[in-house]
């Protein structure tokens, strides 16, 4: 610890507890809406909730297997999603991050490209309605590897996303590029050890939810200072990440 940063407090207490135009800050309460790959068995989102978020802040995985952006209300999660929002609003910032898209695009879904869009801009609308902050992701890469590279299959997905993210100005985070990227970086055989079961290359073991939580975290805390305040860093692992390397 620096020895001004046990001075600090002593010379301005006084001027902080008396002044009524400074608000402390409150701590965050997250909460995670999106499909298989950000849910608890399988998702980033348990490794977000447990190594990314600093002490005094919390949150809630309301990851779905199987979801999509109109399953997802349907089935009720959405409404659980903004009732929690109302109750944790007055203590904590509370944070809702989006991200939907491996299972909207399969032809089962009922969901075609332009509802997509319309269903991620009205869960925004209504987040920021309930009184808390938005955040698109773009989808988690699949690790499907076509020869040297992982195959890009949510292009479309992640395109949507940033537009309709960027001309609403709401806040976003390309996730699909970023972990695609270090899939790459590291190639194959690295990547398979995330696997959460053998052959299967779209969701996380325990570690993998780890690793790519801090993928999600390290582009929140680049790009919105105010993420950076209520975020447990882990050097060592965003190193790893940003050089490449196999975590």
């Amino acid at each position: 610890m620096r020895w001004w940063s046990v001075l600090l407090p002593l010379t301005v207490a006084s001027p902080l507890t008396t002044s009524p135009h400074i608000r402390r800050a409150k701590p965050v309460y997250w909460l995670l809406a999106g499909d298989s790959t950000t849910a608890p068995d399988g998702g980033w989102g348990d490794g977000f909730l447990a190594t990314t978020v600093a002490p005094g802040s919390s949150g809630h995985n309301y990851g779905h297997s199987g979801a999509t952006t109109a399953s997802f209300r349907a089935g009720g999660d959405w409404g659980n999603v903004i009732k929690d929002v109302t109750t944790y609003k007055d203590k904590y910032d509370v944070y809702v991050t989006i991200q939907f898209g491996h299972n909207d695009q399969k032809p089962a879904s009922g969901v075609n490209i332009s509802q997509y869009g319309t269903n991620l801009l009205t869960f925004a609308k209504e987040v920021k309605s309930a009184g808390a902050t938005p955040i698109l992701l773009t989808p988690l890469t699949r690790r499907n590897f076509n020869g040297p590279k992982v195959t890009q299959n949510l292009a479309v997905e992640r395109n949507v996303t940033i537009s309709l993210a960027e001309s609403n100005k709401l806040r976003w985070v390309d996730v699909n590029i970023a972990s695609e990227n270090y899939v790459n970086a590291i190639g194959k055989d690295a990547a398979s050890r995330y696997n959460w079961e053998t052959g299967d290359w779209t969701h996380l073991n325990e570690w993998g939810g780890v690793v790519f939580a801090r993928i999600v975290s390290d582009l929140l805390v680049e790009k919105y200072a105010d993420i950076d305040k209520v975020t447990t860093r882990n050097e060592t692992l965003s190193a790893l990440i940003k050089s490449g390397k196999p975590a």
